[in-house]
């Protein structure tokens, strides 16, 4: 039977994949042999279509399955046998086996294609185990032609089988399968020697096995994908090559692609990305039009294009290449002269060789290296550009201004405190400008000094060695402090990101546990958070397309901000969470720091996400809960009503077949009366309950029709038995027949009666009168009992209420609650009153029958 999800619908089926390289690799036969696996654990397994192509041993797997007669259809005069998709959906068992999931259909059945067949089984709740070769995969159609040269007319979309919960290889050697065509095993024997030498060459063969190998390894990589981002996992797992190539724009970048493309073609498998950094300021300094020709080699190569931003360029490659699982980076030897790099330091390829860790770094020479003359690079460090700006004036402005008031004063002040003063100087400006300004500063001020207060005066030369030590130790305490400075100011500035960083994830974090990260509320932060003009979670939902290319269709799950993206392309931020779901912004491109925290808001993305999912389906579940708590009601409440009334009919039936007792005409008529009361208690106790499971389920049968009150009173008095001859009865002949299903009316009036009369006093019957209000008829059962507090009189309808019993010797319970709900389902309603004088009153009220 087809499972149910927590709502009532129908969970949907479970899809199985035998893929093979080519036929006769034993699909069929595996997909048989799970069939006689899961039948001999118990499941309900059908064949539903299963294709042995006369071969016997895969034919004798069908003795002892259950075989679905086929459909016959005519088509151009001639007649072809498909399969019963009707006859499946009815018998609907657990699990279905078909065969040859590319096959198209016979104009003329429901579906074009056999595959569109199995997701309606799949819709319905059936499992399905299924088949296919690599051959009619959409996506390898044209690779298959250029191989074989045999087209292929039939195909499944590569999505169908890429959703499949489970994807088995059937794998097998050229040579083995070669060996069992010509056993006979696989094609008849006057098509063996042409199947031989045509389209099963070793070589076809070979082709093909790599092909469903290589496909196979890439749905194993979308689920590994899938596992690392549900794990939190960001180390790199060398389980595929990824070759990340960076790429600056410069002529030397169709080199570098093309060399990363054959380092990534030479796994199985390898993926290429290339990746360019702009700087922050977006003076990149690189030809667009150049980027953008590489962009095309890359994607014409197979590989995918990404652009960052990050001032440390050596930085910014390896946390791409991190977030990206990468194995390989591919970087072109620097075109800096061996002079400006004498002069400059490491370049970008030797400080990303010292920090790429378990990264391969490649540094492919070409024919533009050591090109480049540039002599000082664009510097840096941690301070802001307009107090750089400020720092400059300063250096310009302090020197001769300071020269001028000391000079004034030369008698008064000698070398030490001139010196003194200009280091002041030097601090305040790299404090206020950083590095550079500094370094200027300390050159003009040593300049300066030399000049005009260093003997002789107004003169480039140093008379005393003492005074030279002092000019040297001013240049090199001017420049330690700037650099100082400089350091301090860059590691504050970190410091301070790192902080801001922490604090918003960790306090994003805390709002996911307590269940207080509503996807919106997440999505707006992470666009406040990074300055974006919109943030939104796409989910792609194409059963065709399978990747995430412009063909594929997005759907936005949830989305804030103005001109939210409808698919990643669209946007200028694109973080894939899963295989299926990708955090999207708008507004500027992200630095690569930047996109390492966005990868932690991605993360919580996909759990808000599954929160909203999970809180959904908890809401779904709650019905079944409801359910639930119901049958542990029910199993309490009836442990004793069931017990007793079978005991004393057990018993009577028992004493009644001893072969040891005698009992005259009285004895065996008690003990029959009593087997019959007891019986008759369980009849009604079981109806109930089957009636009320029927209500709750929605599937209670009701055939309304005039019926006349008189009529049903009469019957349920007679069905009460002696008790009913006590109650007194008001129904004139003005009343209106009701529009209601007789028996169940009769079924409401005997509940009714019976509450009644338990609680009557004696000598105080109860009454049972109609009358008629407008369009309505209003029935009503009077007792002189006890009555009940206003505050109970909804309680005692809710199942399993027994209010004020204080043993199980009065029923379950389910009388009124019963009535209430058989009354309802036939657009009438049942309400609880007091009586004048004291008791309770129960009022039926329905619908009058027309023309009465």
């Amino acid at each position: 039977m087809a499972r149910q999800r927590g709502d009532g619908g129908t969970l949907r089926g479970v899809l199985r994949v035998y893929l093979g390289a080519a036929a006769g690799v034993g699909k069929t036969y595996a997909l048989l042999c799970e069939g006689h696996r899961r039948a001999e654990r118990g499941a309900d397994v059908v064949v539903a279509f299963a294709e042995t192509h006369g071969r016997p041993h895969t034919a004798a797997l069908l003795d002892g399955l259950e075989v679905i007669p086929r459909r016959k259809l005519s088509y151009r005069d001639a007649e072809f046998e498909e399969m019963d998709l009707d006859a499946v959906l009815a018998r609907r068992p657990q699990i279905a086996l078909v065969d040859e999931l590319a096959h198209t259909n016979v104009p003329g059945s429901r579906n074009e294609k056999r595959w569109q067949d199995v997701a309606e089984l799949l819709d319905a709740g059936i499992d399905v185990i299924s088949a296919v070769n690599v051959q009619h995969l959409e996506s390898v159609t044209d690779v298959v032609m250029q191989i074989t040269g045999v087209a292929q007319r039939e195909t499944v979309p590569d999505a169908v089988v890429r959703a499949a919960d489970q994807v088995e290889l059937v794998d097998m050697t050229a040579e083995a399968l070669r060996r069992r065509m010509a056993h006979g095993n696989i094609y008849p024997p006057e098509k063996i020697d042409a199947a031989l030498t045509n389209y099963f060459r070793a070589g076809n063969l070979t082709a093909l096995r790599e092909l469903a190998l290589l496909w196979l390894a890439d749905k194993v990589d979308e689920g590994l994908q899938r596992y690392r981002a549900e794990h939190g996992i960001t180390g790199t797992w060398e389980a595929r090559e990824r070759v990340v190539v960076a790429l600056t724009g410069g002529p030397e970048g169709d080199t570098l692609i093309r060399r990363a493309a054959r380092i990534a073609a030479r796994s199985s498998g390898g993926d290429l990305l290339a990746v360019h950094v702009t700087k922050s300021d977006g003076l990149t300094g690189a030809n667009p039009a150049s980027l953008a020709g590489q962009r095309q080699l890359v994607e014409s190569l197979g590989g995918s294009y990404h652009q960052v931003v990050g001032d440390n360029i050596s930085e910014a490659l390896l946390t791409f290449a991190r977030a990206e699982n990468a194995t390989q980076l591919v970087l072109g030897a620097s075109r800096r002269s061996w002079l400006l790099a004498m002069l400059t330091g490491p370049g970008i390829g030797s400080r990303t060789i010292r920090g790429s860790g378990p990264i391969d770094v490649h540094i492919v020479t070409h024919p533009h290296a050591g090109s480049r003359w540039q002599l000082l690079p664009r510097y840096r460090g941690g301070i802001t550009r307009r107090r750089q700006v400020a720092g400059f004036v300063l250096a310009a402005a302090l020197p001769p201004l300071l020269t001028i008031a000391l000079a004034d004063d030369r008698s008064g002040i000698n070398l030490t405190s001139d010196m003194l003063v200009f280091l002041v100087a030097v601090i305040a400006v790299a404090m206020t400008g950083g590095f550079l300004p500094a370094v200027l500063e300390a050159i003009a001020a040593s300049l300066l000094l030399n000049y005009y207060f260093t003997p002789p005066i107004h003169a480039w030369t140093i008379a005393e060695a003492n005074n030279a030590l002092a000019l040297g130790v001013f240049v090199a305490v001017g420049l330690v402090t700037s650099w100082v400075v400089d350091t301090s100011a860059r590691l504050s500035k970190r410091a301070a990101r790192a902080t801001a960083e922490s604090e918003l994830l960790v306090t994003t974090a805390g709002s996911i546990l307590r269940g207080q990260g509503a996807l919106d509320a997440l999505l707006e932060r992470a666009r406040e958070a990074f300055g974006m003009r919109s943030a939104g979670l796409l989910e792609r939902r194409d059963p065709v397309g399978g990747g995430r290319g412009p063909a594929a269709e997005w759907a936005v799950i949830a989305s804030v901000g103005d001109q939210p993206a409808a698919k990643p392309d669209d946007a200028d931020v694109d973080v894939p969470v899963t295989d299926t779901l990708s955090l999207v912004l708008t507004g500027r491109p992200l630095p690569a720091g930047d996109r390492r925290v966005l990868g932690a808001f991605a993360a919580y993305a996909a759990v808000a996400f599954e929160q909203q999912r999970l809180a959904a389906e908890a809401e779904a579940a709650r019905p079944i809960a409801a359910a639930d708590r119901m049958r542990t009601a029910l199993l309490t409440a009836v442990s004793h009503d069931l017990r007793s009334p079978l005991a004393s009919a057990k018993a009577a039936v028992t004493s009644l077949r001893s072969p040891d007792m005698h009992w005259d005409a009285d004895d065996t008529a008690e003990l029959l009366a009593t087997a019959d009361e007891s019986i008759d208690k369980l009849i009604r106790l079981v109806a109930n309950l089957l009636d009320m499971s029927r209500l709750q389920a929605g599937a209670l049968s009701l055939f309304p029709r005039p019926s006349g009150l008189d009529e049903i009173v009469a019957r349920a008095l007679d069905d009460l038995g002696p008790a009913g001859r006590d109650i007194t009865v008001d129904i004139g002949e003005t009343v209106p027949a009701v529009r209601a299903d007789p028996a169940i009316l009769e079924r409401v009036i005997v509940n009714l009666v019976e509450n009644a009369l338990r609680y009557s006093p004696a000598g105080k019957s109860p009454l049972l009168a109609a009358s008629a209000l407008g369009d309505r008829v209003e029935l009503r059962v009077v007792d002189r009992g006890p009555g009940l507090p206003e505050e109970d009189r909804e309680r005692m309808f809710v199942p399993f209420q027994r209010l004020g019993d204080t043993d199980n010797t009065t029923g379950v319970g389910l009388g009124l609650a019963l009535s209430r709900g058989l009354t309802e389902a036939m657009d009438g309603t049942l309400t609880a009153e007091d009586t004048p004088g004291g008791g309770l009153t129960m009022t039926v009220n329905l619908p009058a029958a027309p023309g009465d």
